[in-house]
């Protein structure tokens, strides 16, 4: 045999030796994947006012028809809030919008800016701790103030109240066409409630009182909005993720991620109502009533309960977004009160088309598209609606530009895997 090629063996030998002795164990010869262990605590920390939502599955359908058996769908983690979004919650949205437009373009004072104002004007940061301080500017008794702020207002009887068509709230997002088209566009969304909607709803009934105190009044500060189309809450949805984000800064969990924030999915929405990770679980989706201390049975849904029949639940209306109990996962009235604006276009078949894995159909309309096409996800049961409409499946909708009684909603924020106790069962 060749004697060079017997020197080549005996080196490779060596070197396969020293490499067993000395190097097997070294991470900088060899990458060990480090050993996956589950989250101690069960569940991220989740922001003010919010709960996590860990992965899990649901078993999707498009009605409730018997004929549909749907599919089973996977959602990743997320947040969501504990409770539907309350007048206080959207009266700073409002306050918030009202304040930015009378600073920038009616008062105009420097002592509310942080930058010296440039020959343009535009582009200064307002001075929000100055501001604050005399929040909400609209409301001010001071005449220097009042005055020039006056195109904002307008008169309901002989109260100030703010100007639906001057307080707009711009934004940008990704508009989506189902697959035909997404680009990035910038929409102007009026903010104010229809504070008359009581009546506008119900119009042979006697509701002028709710109309003129539940948005306005502290007595309703926990109660659930309502009169918000979908297109306002998406409006409310974008703000409030931009200021969620200077708290996240302080959850050391959370810090530097860069999470979306938004309606919920209707999947999401439905997952988080059943309260369980698995469909085959058998916990109840819906509890209607709870033992009560006396042994009986009580309600535990706001809901109409038979014709005419309102008041058995302690409501005749809304509740406070507390009331009763929250469910397994800690959420709050995801059954009655108020039903919930989903971010999914409706569509009959969507859990046909749909992907198994966090689905969501998209659709922004035109403003001169069909209505038929401006069609909305709402889910859940309201304090007006029979106890057939409160199961976590029942889908529903109504067009992105109108707003309701019975129609509220609540906001998600995108989380990330947690490794979970199915994950000690993998071998390195």
């Amino acid at each position: 045999m060749n004697s060079v090629f017997l020197n080549r063996i005996y080196t490779a030998a060596c070197l396969l030796l020293v490499f067993a002795i000395t190097g097997c164990n070294s991470s900088n010869n060899f990458y060990k994947a480090p050993k996956v262990s589950a989250f101690r605590g069960g569940k991220l920390p989740a922001p003010p006012g919010m709960v996590y939502i860990p992965s899990g599955t649901i078993l999707f359908k498009g009605s409730l028809d018997s004929g549909n058996v749907g599919k089973n769908v996977s959602l990743s983690a997320f947040f969501i809030d504990e409770t539907e979004v309350t007048n206080k919650q959207y009266r700073q949205f409002v306050n918030w919008v009202a304040d930015s437009i009378a600073v920038t373009d009616y008062l105009q004072d420097d002592q509310y800016f942080l930058d010296v104002a440039s020959e343009s004007g535009e582009g200064r940061r307002i001075n929000w701790k100055r501001v604050r301080s005399i929040s909400p500017i609209w409301m001010s008794s001071d005449p220097s103030i009042a005055e020039r702020i006056a195109p904002m207002l307008e008169m309901k009887g002989s109260t100030r109240a703010l100007n639906p068509e001057v307080i707009k709230y711009r934004f940008s997002f990704l508009k989506t066409k189902g697959n035909l088209k997404k680009e990035y566009v910038t929409d102007t969304v009026s903010v104010v409630p229809a504070e008359d909607i009581w009546s506008r709803d119900f119009p042979n009934a006697q509701l002028t009182s709710l109309d003129a105190n539940y948005f306005t009044h502290q007595s309703f500060d926990f109660y659930p909005v309502v009169g918000v189309s979908w297109r306002q809450a998406r409006a409310y949805s974008d703000w409030r993720g931009k200021e969620m984000m200077a708290n996240l800064m302080k959850n050391s969990y959370l810090s530097g991620f860069q999470l979306t924030f938004s309606l919920p999915t209707e999947a999401q929405w439905q997952y988080a109502a059943e309260g369980k990770i698995d469909p085959r679980d058998t916990i109840a989706g819906t509890k209607m009533t709870i033992d009560g201390n006396d042994g009986k049975e009580k309600l535990a849904v706001n809901y109409k309960q038979g014709e005419g029949t309102y008041s058995r639940d302690g409501a005749t209306f809304t509740l406070p977004v507390k009331s009763y109990t929250p469910n397994k996962f800690g959420v709050y009235n995801m059954a009655g009160n108020v039903s919930e604006w989903t971010l999914d276009a409706y569509s009959p078949s969507a859990v046909a088309f749909v992907n198994d894995l966090n689905p969501v159909l998209l659709y922004d309309a035109d403003e001169q598209d069909a209505d038929a096409l401006k069609r909305k996800v709402v889910r859940g049961g309201s304090w007006k609606d029979n106890g057939e409409q409160l199961n976590s499946e029942t889908r529903n909708y109504s067009v992105d530009y109108e707003p309701h009684s019975y129609i509220g909603f609540r906001c998600v924020m995108s989380a990330f895997e947690l490794p979970t106790v199915q994950s000690k069962t993998r071998k390195y």
